[in-house]
């Protein structure tokens, strides 16, 4: 099984690059002020716009409002949507023609999984993600949820995983869960919002590896 893998929270030309080299099916781009990853729309135009087509541009939001979707969608030719802390009401208010939206089911019990269901009629693919403590960032904070969790469960939709990844981890993420799809962020950086060439390198070589 290919195993296909976003690297997210982007936002320098050079860790593009480093990202599309190795082999990356898919690019974040954060867009929430407080997180240390936000881009603004003109860097986002200037790194789209050498994306290639075969790699998808994903735009990564929290409980958005209508017109940082539409800015953030003309500004980084978005392919698709990832919905944190977003009812999926609400993320159906907001899909546009074209786009896909990830929901993002945050994890910390097995109960937890049932959320997916929600999304059923909303979402193209779900991502498990950690769970973090309230108050702080819904995402890329290097938090890791129990795994086995996912071991043989059935999934309704295309799904994806992230939350704690690293070089180190990864073989051992994907065996124990099947994940057909990583999704890295803290993980391959040097500080919070510092992306790292070499990391992303390493961890797209060893994702083509599995």
């Amino acid at each position: 099984m290919i195993i296909q893998t976003k690297i997210c929270g982007l936002s320098t030309l050079r860790t593009l690059d480093a990202a599309i080299a190795g082999g990356a099916s898919h690019v974040g781009f954060v867009f929430y002020p407080d997180s240390p990853r936000n881009v603004s729309f003109d860097r986002v135009a200037e790194l789209s716009a050498l994306v290639p087509a075969h790699v998808k541009r994903v735009g990564v939001f929290v409980d958005p409002s209508n017109a940082l979707v539409e800015q953030a969608v003309a500004a980084g030719h978005l392919d698709i949507l990832q919905l944190h802390s977003t009812l999926p009401g609400r993320a159906a208010a907001i899909v546009k023609k074209g786009l896909e939206i990830w929901g993002v089911v945050a994890v910390r019990t097995r109960g937890d999984l049932d959320q997916a269901r929600h999304w059923d009629t909303v979402a193209a693919r779900i991502l498990y993600d950690a769970k973090t403590p309230e108050g702080t960032l819904p995402g890329g904070m290097g938090l890791r949820f129990d795994w086995t969790l996912l071991a043989g469960f059935a999934h309704r939709m295309p799904w994806a995983l992230s939350g704690g990844l690293d070089v180190k981890n990864v073989a051992e993420a994907v065996r124990v869960t099947g994940a057909p799809l990583v999704d890295i962020s803290s993980g391959v950086e040097s500080a919070p919002g510092i992306k790292d060439m070499d990391k992303i390198a390493a961890f797209l070589k060893a994702t083509s590896n599995l």
